[in-house]
């Protein structure tokens, strides 16, 4: 899907006011999963007596930027190439498709680009797949889309899968409803899952027609739909996020004629610098089509191009930087949010022990990520107890002593 808009610090700046104040909206969608609650707790063992103060981290990791990009149109080039390269392996030498395009890269192997979980331990840059289940083939070796194998490995290391339509049809006289609903069939029936995000297909079209896609996906099992207009492109975190229904915008990244240099992309990447500068913890959500070395339908960001992107972005705020990007894909934030803004806190400290009660909501079963980030308050080392099977726990309490993070089972 194409959305005519260039990365304009002004016009971000401006989103990032607006969504600031879209973040206090009512929060009834998903009100009923909060009716079973279930209960957690853990023991912190304090080194002193000092009080500690604990509050849910605003994003994962307590990260302050989240970045969501995705990869639309289910193209082949995103397994040959940016899956490599983010995940770590070996990309793709040049590979002409069936449309006489280069979907392919340059044929080395890559270390992979990471984050860190604020305690040491490294994680993949990850992005989200819109994909349309009747595109997808499992024959040609060069075939132009995705098959079902390359999407399920994409999918087991972490990336995730949002509903695109069946056909990705947009002309007069779609059906909108079956291109939602036989999209989900599809995924549940070769790949075993639900999709919960929808992504509003672009192309030719009658005046309002995405109107009627965001109706019937938001109608028929979807949290949220990426779409021409909504939320974003920038969204203030710092506070609760009115999720319901949510329609959200994204920022269209793709490569320019110009294949001299990277000067397209170095503006892309002083946006995301100013972005990255914004004094609240924020969400940030762009997208692009093909990355092989040839720029597929002229709507995509050469191999090239994404290879530098990606890398300039990783350097500096990823594992080798300063640390402070959560790269993962809009369903992964979008779940955290969602359980961050709904749970009960509560602790009871008694000298160098504090008790830590956290009342969970009825987390939706089509939900992939359950996981929360604690901040904590204090001058004291500490180490962690707990027994429970329900969740597991780490934190970084003999070093900084400044974050825990649990994975629910």
């Amino acid at each position: 899907m194409k959305i005519p808009q260039k990365p304009i610090k002004l016009f971000l700046f401006t989103a990032f006011l607006l969504t600031t104040v879209f973040c206090f909206g009512n929060h009834s969608k998903l009100q009923k999963d909060t009716l079973k609650t279930s209960i957690i707790s853990f023991k912190i063992k304090l080194k002193s007596k000092e009080k500690v103060r604990i509050t849910p981290a605003s994003l994962k990791f307590n990260k302050h930027l989240a970045y969501s990009f995705t990869l639309d149109d289910g193209y082949r080039s995103a397994y040959l190439t940016s899956f490599s390269l983010l995940n770590g392996g070996k990309i793709s030498g040049p590979l002409i498709s069936e449309w006489k395009n280069d979907q392919g890269g340059d044929g080395t192997n890559s270390k992979g680009l990471f984050y860190s979980d604020g305690l040491g331990n490294k994680i993949p840059f990850k992005l989200g797949l819109a994909i349309n289940g009747g595109a997808i083939d499992d024959f040609s070796a060069y075939r132009g889309h995705l098959s079902w194998a390359e999407v399920k490995e994409m999918y087991n290391a972490g990336w995730d899968i949002l509903n695109h339509g069946f056909h990705h049809a947009t002309k007069h006289g779609t059906n909108f409803l079956t291109e939602v609903r036989e999209n989900t069939t599809s995924i549940q029936q070769n790949l075993g899952f639900t999709m919960s995000q929808f992504v509003v297909p672009g192309g030719e079209s009658d005046p309002g027609y995405h109107l009627e896609y965001e109706k019937d996906a938001l109608a028929n099992g979807s949290f949220s739909v990426a779409s021409y207009v909504g939320a974003g492109l920038v969204i203030n975190v710092k506070y609760k996020i009115n999720l319901d229904k949510m329609v959200y915008s994204r920022v269209f990244v793709e490569s320019s004629k110009d294949t001299i240099g990277f000067k397209t992309m170095d503006r892309y990447l002083a946006t995301f610098d100013s972005v990255a500068k914004l004094p609240d913890p924020i969400w940030y959500n762009a997208y692009t089509h093909g990355v092989g070395n040839g720029n597929l339908w002229s709507l995509s960001m050469r191999f090239p191009d994404f290879k530098y992107y990606m890398t300039t972005i990783a350097d500096k705020y990823g594992s080798k930087g300063d640390d402070s990007i959560w790269m993962a894909p809009w369903q992964e934030v979008y779940e955290y949010i969602w359980l961050r803004d709904r749970i009960k806190i509560t602790y009871d400290q008694k000298d160098k022990e504090a008790t830590v009660t956290i009342e969970l909501p009825q987390i939706p079963e089509i939900f992939r990520s359950r996981a929360i980030s604690l901040r904590i308050d204090t001058p004291s080392k500490f180490e962690i107890e707990s027994d429970s099977t329900n969740f597991s726990i780490s934190s970084d309490g003999k070093t900084k002593h400044k974050l825990i993070n649990l994975q629910l089972n």
